[in-house]
């Protein structure tokens, strides 16, 4: 998996690290047969091997394997969302029984509709459930706090229930306070038919696959028909029910969806001179990336658009032992990261490959030097004493 392999001998350790690379890595050491490797990614490999192997120094708690290492094996990266997705794949591989707590892997939030119930309902989970079931998912967010807000938010324009009890409609329950406000059709005592609860979960479900295009599109048709009725005072009404909705939409992350359409590419800079890593996410699914290299696209036939065509709409195949909730923590780590590093972009109708490759040439745009960036900075300061 890893692309380089050294062999290390401590008398010549001053070889090996001139060998490697002072910059960001995945790496592996490994000693003789039968030990336990060491894995881990750095942002400078060289000056990390020189704390590990070199001569330990006295008194001093420092982790230290010189005496433990025979081979180095390494890959470069040019991102950190690169050497996130490499050091998951080769931690699965390496310790395949406890990589998640490794990683601190933790899954992220989502709404789940839980439509195998008689009465569906939804909650938050970071669980997903079979892939033949028919629940649906939406999201990843970037915390449950933030999933229950939009989950709260959204089913107020909607009157599903929020119990989580299994129902067995009894004209005899006494109800709860949503039913008593009317905001719940109230199926725990016979409040509403089978088919009309139906109905409404069916325009939650359309409402989360839309984007809320129709929840809003159906407000809008309501408030032009108050106004054509000259009910002035209803129009304004429902305008800020629009209000309200737009606040709803305007507080959703675009990664939130259903994960079914989470169809994306996440575009990286490669550790490669003038290379773009592209990784594309099929409903959730990240698959093996695609380097895209611009010094040599001149001198072929094909263009960068038709290299990322060939990639973005052609069935990739997704890592071995490929884990959805995996993958989706993988992504919302990296979208929610702050500041963030490259760039996505969604599929919607069609790919946006214009805006690709112009997101492209902002990424091969050279990084100023940390000397450069405080030159800079003593430029555009202003002077002392300067009003």
């Amino acid at each position: 998996m890893l692309a380089n392999r050294l062999e290390f001998d401590v008398g010549r350790d001053h070889e090996v690290f001139a060998a490697v690379p002072a910059g960001a890595a995945v790496f592996l050491l490994r000693g003789e047969a039968g030990t336990e490797p060491y894995v881990s990614k750095t942002a400078n490999l060289r000056r990390r091997l020189q704390r590990l192997l070199s001569v330990p120094e006295k008194r001093t708690k420092r982790l230290n394997l010189r005496g433990r290492v025979r081979w180095v094996e390494y890959s470069a990266t040019g991102s950190d969302f690169e050497s996130g997705f490499l050091l998951y794949q080769l931690l699965r591989i390496t310790f395949p029984k406890t990589y998640a707590a490794r990683l601190r892997l933790r899954f992220a939030p989502m709404v789940k509709l839980h439509l195998e119930n008689e009465y569906p309902r939804a909650s938050i989970t970071t669980r997903l459930g079979r892939r033949n079931g028919t629940s649906v998912y939406y999201g990843p967010f970037v915390s449950r706090v933030a999933a229950e807000k939009f989950a709260d938010d959204s089913l107020d324009f909607f009157k599903m229930r929020r119990c989580v009890d299994d129902l067995h409609p009894d004209p005899a329950f006494p109800g709860c306070i949503y039913s008593e406000m009317k905001m719940c059709l109230a199926p725990c005592f016979a409040g509403c038919s089978k088919e009309e609860y139906t109905a409404e979960v069916q325009r939650l479900v359309q409402f989360l696959e839309t984007d809320g295009n129709s929840m809003r599109a159906a407000i809008e048709q309501e408030r032009e028909r108050a106004s054509d009725d000259l009910d002035f005072e209803r129009a304004a009404a429902i305008h800020k029910r629009i209000e309200k909705l737009d606040d709803v939409l305007r507080g959703k992350p675009d990664l939130a969806r259903r994960i079914q359409d989470l169809n994306a590419v996440i575009l990286q800079r490669a550790a490669e001179d003038q290379t773009i890593a592209a990784y594309a996410v099929r409903a959730g699914r990240l698959a093996e990336p695609c380097f895209v290299r611009f010094a040599e696209i001149a001198g072929q036939p094909r263009s960068a658009e038709q290299i990322f065509r060939d990639y973005l709409e052609q069935p990739g195949t997704a890592p071995k032992g490929n884990n959805l909730g995996e993958n989706l923590w993988l992504v919302a780590r990296w979208y929610y990261s702050n500041p963030r590093e490259g760039e996505i972009f969604f599929h919607d109708k069609d790919w946006p490959y214009r805006k690709i490759l112009r997101a492209c040439s902002r990424l091969l745009v050279p990084k100023p030097s940390a000397a450069d960036a405080a030159k800079n900075a003593a430029k555009t300061s202003p002077e002392k004493g300067a009003s």
